[in-house]
């Protein structure tokens, strides 16, 4: 989290304001979310919050990064297909909910304000693809995945489509979607 130097935070205080910041992007999306808000539900100063975070994007990017993390946990089966597939029918299933709209009102949001675009990227879809890197990675290293895979471009594919279909096409994205995608794109990835 970004913080300024000083005193350390509270931490009851801040996962007060992370919980209030992450309840009204729920009831009223990013766009009609206020630092002011934030602080009434808080029940804390607006200096506390401006202590902690530099906007109101950082302090709702940390409150929907602590709440979506812990719903999208990394699988470790002992197959890289079954983490794979695990894992992306796990983000596919979150997309689904209202606290997915939310990443995707995120997403939009960020079109036309670059700060929040980049810590969405850097402190959201940078560690996730971190994540699938160590998914495929242990693949390779198994044995189970071509040693010469392009790692990036093999999360594009899996992935790719599944924002494709939330953000453009509108077509249903669900597990029997997600369990085609990723068989489809083993075909092409596992050593032989």
């Amino acid at each position: 989290m970004q913080g300024k130097r000083g005193r350390p935070r509270n931490i009851e205080t801040q996962n007060t304001i992370l919980s209030a910041s992450y309840d009204l992007l729920l009831e009223v999306g990013f766009g009609a979310v206020t630092v002011e808000k934030i602080a009434e539900l808080a029940k804390v100063s607006k200096a506390t919050i401006y202590k902690w975070w530099p906007n109101k994007a950082a302090v709702v990017m940390d409150g929907f990064l602590s709440a979506a993390s812990a719903r999208l946990p990394v699988p470790d089966t002992g197959s890289v297909f079954q983490n794979t597939l695990e894992h992306a029918t796990n983000l596919g299933r979150f997309m689904t909910t209202r606290e997915g709209s939310i990443f995707l009102e995120i997403i939009g949001e960020g079109q036309g304000d670059p700060a929040l675009a980049e810590a969405f990227r850097t402190r959201y879809i940078q560690p996730r693809r971190l994540e699938v890197h160590g998914i495929l990675s242990q693949g390779i290293m198994r044995g189970e995945l071509k040693d010469n895979l392009d790692i990036a471009l093999c999360t594009d594919l899996i992935y790719g489509p599944i924002f494709y279909r939330l953000l453009v096409t509108g077509d249903t994205l669900d597990d029997n979607y997600v369990s085609q995608l990723v068989t489809q794109v083993f075909e092409g990835v596992r050593s032989t």
